[in-house]
């Protein structure tokens, strides 16, 4: 049984056909990403390493987000996981960042439902974030509401376990995703 993550593996050469690097700053998957993408051989190449900032405080003094941004924001928003990401991508002197930051439960945070994550990614050329539940497969996802929001969003669906899993999953997807962008770009 092969129990290399296929998502991982795909990252792992993505980045290496490009010769490029990435670091993971993690709060609610508490280093379950970078401990995904180092299960796959030739990952030392490629993967610098990572933060673990479960705590709201961690963002602040080892990824550097800005004080202001988690008191206006707080630790569950895009911005958030934006700022997580570039923030790590120079910590760790990485090509790419990549930051997760959300919900898992078992119980809502702050007003936000369980399930809501935020997936940031830093590259070399433009910083962007994505809930989630928009990298992943629909059927890890449910709707709920989100306060300030007028409209239900798209959340990870399932216990704890599935919720990291589910975000690992994005985060890996998200990574692949902005790589094989910026390839093409750099390619034209």
């Amino acid at each position: 049984m092969d129990s290399i993550d296929p998502t991982a593996r795909e990252l792992v050469d993505a980045l290496a056909a490009s010769n490029q690097t990435i670091s993971f700053c993690e709060s609610l998957t508490a280093g379950l990403a970078a401990a995904t993408v180092a299960t796959v051989p030739g990952a030392s190449a490629v993967l610098r390493g990572g933060l673990v900032v479960y705590a709201t405080d961690l963002k602040h003094s080892l990824a550097q987000v800005a004080q202001q941004v988690l008191d206006e924001h707080g630790p569950v928003s895009p911005v958030t996981a934006r700022e997580m990401a570039r923030g790590t991508r120079r910590v760790c002197g990485s090509d790419w960042a990549v930051a997760v930051t959300g919900v898992a439960g078992p119980d809502n945070q702050d007003g936000h439902p369980v399930g809501e994550v935020w997936v940031g990614l830093a590259g070399p050329r433009w910083v962007a974030s994505s809930p989630a539940a928009e990298l992943v497969d629909s059927a890890a996802g449910r709707y709920a509401l989100i306060q300030g929001s007028a409209e239900p969003v798209r959340v990870l669906a399932g216990g704890r376990d599935q919720i990291r899993h589910a975000a690992v999953e994005a985060a890996l997807r998200g990574a692949i995703t902005g790589v094989r962008e910026q390839n093409r770009a750099s390619n034209r």
